[in-house]
């Protein structure tokens, strides 16, 4: 009788351990909530001070307190950590706040989040600047991008879309009010028209125009043409289409100056305020502009073709340039983009302020995106798994960069978006030449008759 109960004790543990395993491979979330965050809390307080200690994060007491230790116990004075606050549990980890010693800075902290990460069994350790001499530690128990799921709290506004998740399990929110244009690099299927999905999808339900260019015979922006006020699928709509926006600019402009009593003459770069200055009832709706391969607006093949090019680039910088203060924001998506396409392309480059790459094919490529804005995210670009779409690295003139990746949206469910929110779209005159057909849906089939069971009876 003995054996077969350490016979069923051992099968229920082995059948414990084999589900722990399996809910930690295919549930990580679950995991976290019910074994991982005890279990690494259990860590993090018992071996805070020696782990601090043993990273070099602990400093010299203060004077009076190891005369205070030395005058009522007889025990050594030891290095004190940082002050650790309240530790609070996350879906995906947990947070707490360090009140750093005299001497350390967050540097001192981010430098050992590797090691950090080790001692307490969790996935990632980052480190935010609260103020000055307070910090959080921001723990991830799992591996995040594997499986998106966006936060329930993501801040989206007007003109804040949450786009992505970040690999600290925060949103990654693309906000053209603080970040104006963006360029977005990718390979084939490397999930770039994923991103430019979920920010339509998103755009879609705010007082935004939106504008496409789309010279793959607009396979990419055609499903959302019910919400787009305007759509250009070759170069010489492109070609059509840019003068229009910058004759919009040029007229906002004009619309600002006449609100200030500034005088008509005054160059456009001299004018500091914008549109969000104005009231609310003049003011323009803000447009945003896809332009989804870049590369075919500066491919040429005759002399024609490269003063059609030389035109619209021209036309692309000036809004790049001026466009942020009229309320005209880029978004320029392709596989590359660099010196090599042409005349203005580094000029028009410089100009994006935000940049994302997704997997690219090679490392000049994800240079071109990154380089010149945070040379040590252009390695950890190159290292994108094929086997994850949508996985990028977002970066911003600023120098600072982070790992994303967008959530699964399906284009029926982005078209779908976009046709339930087409009475949103605000009236521009000057877009209706470029309005995009949208075929009317089909109309439902009338149901038929249901047949009398009942015999004929003649």
């Amino acid at each position: 009788m003995t054996d077969l109960v350490t016979v069923a004790e051992l099968g229920g543990a082995f059948a414990a351990i084999g589900g722990t395993a399996y809910l930690k491979h295919a549930h990580p979330a679950a995991y976290w909530s019910t074994v991982g965050l005890p279990v690494s809390v259990a860590r993090l307080v018992g071996s805070y001070s020696s782990t601090m200690d043993a990273c070099g994060l602990t400093v010299e007491p203060p004077r009076w307190r190891a005369l205070a230790v030395r005058a009522t116990t007889r025990r050594e004075v030891r290095p004190v950590p940082p002050r650790r606050g309240i530790i609070r549990p996350t879906s995906t980890g947990l947070r707490m706040r360090l009140r750093l010693a005299p001497g350390q800075e967050p540097a001192d902290l981010a430098a050992s989040a590797e090691r950090l990460r080790h001692a307490w069994g969790v996935h990632a350790v980052y480190v935010r600047d609260i103020k000055p001499g307070v910090v959080e530690l921001r723990l991830v128990g799992f591996d995040v991008l594997r499986k998106v799921r966006m936060p329930r709290r993501a801040g989206a506004d007007l003109l804040r879309v949450p786009v992505a998740l970040r690999e600290d399990a925060t949103a990654f929110v693309r906000d053209y009010r603080a970040v104006p244009h963006e360029l977005v690099l990718g390979a084939t299927l490397s999930g770039k028209s994923m991103y430019l999905r979920n920010l339509i999808a998103g755009l879609a339900a705010q007082p935004v125009v939106l504008v496409g260019i789309d010279c793959k015979r607009g396979v990419e922006l055609s499903p959302f043409a019910a919400r787009l006020s305007a759509l250009a699928t070759d170069p010489e709509q492109a070609a059509e289409l840019l003068p229009v926006l910058v004759k919009e600019m040029e007229d906002r402009y004009d619309l600002i100056k006449a609100r200030q009593g500034t005088a008509p003459g005054t160059p456009d770069e001299l004018i500091t305020s914008d549109i969000w200055g104005l009231p609310e009832e003049e003011r323009p709706s803000p447009v945003v502009l896809f332009v989804d391969e870049v590369a075919e607006l500066f491919l040429v093949a005759t002399r024609k073709e490269e003063e059609r090019r030389d035109e619209m680039v021209t036309h692309l910088i000036r809004l790049a340039q001026l466009g942020r203060a009229a309320g005209i924001y880029l978004e320029v998506c392709g596989q590359r983009f660099g010196a090599e396409l042409g005349k203005g392309a580094t000029m028009l480059r410089a100009q994006l302020t935000g940049r994302v790459c997704h997997r690219v094919n090679d490392e000049a490529s994800a240079k071109m995106a990154l380089g010149d804005i945070a040379p040590e995210a252009v390695s950890a670009a190159c290292s994108i798994p094929a086997e994850r779409p949508g996985l990028a690295v977002a970066g911003d003139t600023s120098g600072g960069w982070s790992r994303i990746r967008t959530p699964h949206i399906s284009l029926a469910d982005a078209a779908a978006t976009c046709r339930g929110t087409a009475h949103l779209a605000p009236d521009v005159a000057a877009l209706s030449p470029f309005k995009p057909y949208v075929p009317p849906a089909p109309a439902a089939k009338p149901a038929e008759p249901l047949s009398d069971p009942r015999p004929v009876v003649e």
